[in-house]
């Protein structure tokens, strides 16, 4: 089995749908290529009580808990404290990250609201930040990272080496135009029982008007059976007397 991962998206601007996020995506797709499975997502508000209650369940529940967003330097950051709240250890400056912050600003403007950026779980370990400076950091399983989509990548790609990882999941699709999901559907699930073990996902879509149909992909961690089950899709699209397309409709 490969190991789990949720993530905690966390912030009132994701929910109030003024900001759009685009790191779940990312995160995705990332730790698919390195076998690690994301179970869950959640998004979740800037409340105390929420974060410390979904990173505690989380954390005993996955093997890895990520988390994006609040650990900036304003009243509303308040990830870190929650994390630390969570573990059951202090908010503290952590000396090194103090440094690196401090030089880093010019005099005079390393004021007590960047210092918040500084402050961490005791014994956490920070998660470098080639971006911006600030660091994330990880503590036990949990991984706190920036909502900022530029800024989180860099924390992720340098937090994800360090992870344990398991088989990479590959996949195989085909698109078809004129085909629909309501003729399929028998066929295509009488496939899946025969390939239990790869997930067989069914994808409308409509391009305009002469190109809309399905794509049917097929995806796991057992290479020659995701082929398998490919090929079982693909004789299916000819069986119904049209023709298959390899990979996904190109988008505009």
């Amino acid at each position: 089995m490969n190991p789990t991962a949720c993530l905690l998206v966390i912030g009132n601007e994701i929910l109030s749908g003024r900001t759009q996020d685009v790191n779940v995506q990312y995160i995705a797709r990332r730790l698919s290529e390195t076998g690690i499975t994301l179970s869950e997502v959640r998004i979740i508000p800037d409340i105390r009580a929420v974060i410390v209650r979904n990173v505690t369940d989380a954390r005993a529940a996955y093997d890895n808990v990520f988390t994006t967003g609040g650990i900036g330097p304003t009243h509303d950051d308040i990830t870190s404290a929650c994390v630390a709240e969570s573990f059951g250890v202090p908010w503290v400056h952590h000396p090194e990250t103090f440094r690196e912050l401090e030089a880093h600003f010019a005099p005079g403007e390393f004021n007590a609201a960047r210092q918040r950026m500084a402050t961490m779980p005791q014994g956490a370990v920070p998660i470098r930040n080639t971006v911006s400076v600030a660091p994330g950091f990880s503590i036990g399983n949990v991984h706190v990272m920036a909502g900022v989509p530029r800024i989180m990548r860099a924390m992720f790609d340098a937090v994800l080496p360090t992870l344990t990882h398991g088989t990479p999941v590959t996949s195989q699709a085909w698109h078809v135009n004129g085909l629909y999901e309501g003729t399929l559907a028998a066929r295509l699930e009488a496939i899946q029982h025969l390939y239990p073990g790869i997930d067989i996902g069914s994808y409308p879509y409509r391009l305009d008007e002469t190109r809309r149909g399905v794509c049917l992909l097929c995806k796991g961690t057992d290479a020659q059976a995701v082929s398998a089950a490919a090929q079982a899709v693909r004789d299916m699209i000819v069986s119904f007397g049209f023709e298959p397309h390899a990979g996904e409709p190109d988008r505009p």
